[in-house]
C-alpha cells in the first residue's frame, strides 16, 4: 500500500479539512549495483512475478537526450504504463514504482526532473519480472529530509514521471490518459466514467477505515480525492495511488475523529466521491 497525508492545510499523513484550491526468472537473483553522489543506484533480477483542477507545474527533463533509456524502437504491441504512489511500506520516504513493459532504463532525466520540485531521490533500484522492469525510487524533500505529505507536491511527482513518459516514449501515449491532452498519440480507448468509476469503504480495523476508488484518471486526480474526503471532516492517514494506463486507482486509510467510520459515515463518503467523480450534468435547457 501506500500515499501518507495530512493534519490539516496541504500535508498529507493526518490529513483533514485540506484546502486543496490553495494550492521469471528462474536464476537465482542478480544483483549489481552502481552509485553516483549522492544516489546510490541498485538494480536486481528479481523471482517475483505480479499478478483538479489543482495547478502544479511540471519541471520537464532535460532535452540533451532524446530517448531517455537509449532506445528508440517500437514493440508490435504497446504495454500499459504504470505509475504507483506509496506512502506504507516505507516510514521514512515516499516510494514511487514507475513500469512500461522492458522500455525504461536507469530514468536519470526524471529523477534530474524530481530533484528540481526541491526533492532528493535517496535511492533507486530496478527489479525484473513477469510484466518487465520496475525502476523503484525512494524520494524525500529535500528541505527536510522527511517523506512527501503534501497532496498537491505529490500529485506533481506523478504528472512529472508521466510527462517523461510522453517525452521519452511518445508511444505511451496511446495508453495514458493524459495523452489525449500532451501526448503525441490519442489513446486508442476511452473511459466511460460512470462505468469505470468504484468507490468502496471497509471496515480495517478500530482505528480507520480503508477507502478504496477506481477511476478514469486526470490531472489534478489525487488533490480532488483528498480534498472531498476532508471537507467532510474525514481524516486521511495514509494510502496509495496508483496510475494504471487510463485509470487511477487510490487506496486511502481514513478516520473520523482517531477511529473507524461507522457505516452511515462510509456511505456518505462514497456517495460524496461518486458524485464528484461522475460529475453528473445538467442541461441549461431544463432550467
Amino acid at each position: 500500500m501506500a500515499v501518507a497525508m495530512v493534519s490539516s492545510g496541504s500535508n498529507f499523513g493526518l490529513y483533514s479539512n485540506l484546502n486543496a484550491r490553495q494550492l521469471n526468472s528462474s536464476a537465482p537473483p542478480f544483483i549489481c549495483s552502481f552509485g553516483f553522489d549522492p544516489i546510490h543506484l541498485s538494480c536486481a533480477v528479481s523471482k517475483r512475478s505480479s499478478s483538479s483542477s489543482a495547478s502544479v507545474f511540471i519541471p520537464k527533463a532535460s532535452l540533451s537526450t532524446t530517448v531517455e533509456d537509449g532506445k528508440s524502437e517500437e514493440a508490435d504491441v504497446i504495454p500499459i504504463p504504470s505509475v504507483i504512489i506509496d506512502q506504507d511500506s516505507d516510514p521514512d520516504a515516499t516510494i514511487v514504482e514507475i513500469t512500461f513493459g522492458d522500455r525504461l532504463g536507469a530514468l536519470l532525466d526524471t529523477m534530474n526532473a524530481l530533484k528540481n520540485l526541491g526533492l532528493n531521490v535517496v535511492k533507486a533500484n530496478v527489479y525484473l519480472d513477469s510484466s518487465g522492469k520496475h525502476n523503484k525510487f525512494a524520494i524525500t524533500r529535500a528541505s527536510s529530509g522527511r517523506k512527501v505529505d503534501d497532496p498537491e507536491l505529490l500529485e506533481a511527482i506523478r504528472l512529472t514521471i508521466i510527462n517523461n513518459l510522453l517525452e521519452y516514449h511518445p508511444e505511451s501515449s496511446a495508453q495514458l490518459a493524459m495523452g489525449a491532452a500532451f501526448g503525441a498519440l490519442t489513446p486508442n480507448q476511452t473511459v466511460d466514467v460512470d462505468i469505470a468509476t468504484h468507490v468502496r469503504v471497509y471496515d480495517d480495523g478500530p482505528d480507520q477505515s480503508l477507502l478504496y476508488v477506481e477511476t478514469a484518471d486526470r490531472p489534478g486526480l489525487l488533490v480532488d480525492l483528498v480534498k472531498i474526503v476532508t471537507d467532510i471532516n474525514i481524516a486521511v492517514k495514509s494510502g496509495e495511488f496508483d496510475t494504471e494506463g487510463l485509470l487511477a486507482k487510490a487506496k486511502f486509510h481514513v478516520s473520523y475523529k482517531g477511529e473507524a467510520l461507522i457505516k452511515p459515515l462510509q456511505m456518505v463518503l462514497a456517495n460524496s466521491l461518486r458524485y464528484f467523480l461522475r460529475r453528473p450534468t445538467t442541461e441549461e435547457a431544463s432550467f
